[in-house]
C-alpha cells in the first residue's frame, strides 16, 4: 500500500477548531484587512454585519494552518509505521471560495475537508492530484466557509 492509496473517495477529515477572539480579529484585521467591520466593536456592531466579525482572510488562513498541520501528522505516522516518505506536493488551486455567514468574534469554528475524488495527473508521470471540498462550520453547525481544492500526491 501506498500513501496515495490512504485516501479514500468520500473520507471526511476533521481539521481541528479554532475559537477566534476580538482581539485576534482586531490584529488579523489591523495587518491585512482593515474594515471597519474587523476592526472595531461599536462600528461593527452598526455595520451590516451586525458585530465584529473576523475576515475571511483570516478564517482561511486558520483553516490552511489546520490543514498543514493535520496533513503532516498523518505524514508522521506513515514513517513512523515504517513507511517510505512519500512524494507530497502543492496544490495548483482552488475555486468556489465562499464566506456564507460572518465568523463572530466567541466563534469555535471546526473545519473539515471530505476527499472527492483522486487520479492520476495526465500531464507529471508518478504524481496524482487530489480532489477535495473544505467546510468550516460554527458551533451552532452552520457552515461558514467553504471551498472545493486540489493537490499533488504521489502515486507511490
Amino acid at each position: 500500500m501506498s500513501f496515495w492509496d490512504t485516501f479514500v473517495i468520500g473520507e471526511e477529515i476533521a481539521l481541528g477548531s479554532h475559537t477566534f477572539t476580538a482581539e485576534e480579529i482586531i490584529r488579523f484585521a489591523e495587518k491585512y484587512d482593515p474594515q471597519i467591520f474587523h476592526l472595531d466593536p461599536d462600528a461593527a456592531a452598526k455595520s451590516v454585519l451586525g458585530g465584529l466579525c473576523a475576515s475571511g482572510w483570516h478564517t482561511a488562513s486558520v483553516c490552511m494552518r489546520l490543514n498543514v498541520e493535520t496533513r503532516y501528522a498523518r505524514l508522521r505516522e506513515w514513517i513512523e509505521a515504517g513507511n517510505p516518505m512519500p512524494k507530497v506536493g502543492p496544490s495548483p488551486g482552488f475555486r468556489n471560495m465562499r464566506w456564507q455567514k460572518p465568523v463572530y468574534a466567541g466563534d469555535t469554528i471546526s473545519f473539515s475537508q471530505t476527499v472527492t475524488d483522486k487520479r492520476p495527473s495526465a500531464r507529471r508521470a508518478g504524481w496524482g492530484v487530489l480532489s477535495f471540498s473544505t467546510s468550516g462550520r460554527n458551533q451552532h453547525g452552520t457552515e461558514v466557509f467553504s471551498f472545493d481544492g486540489v493537490a499533488f500526491q504521489g502515486l507511490d
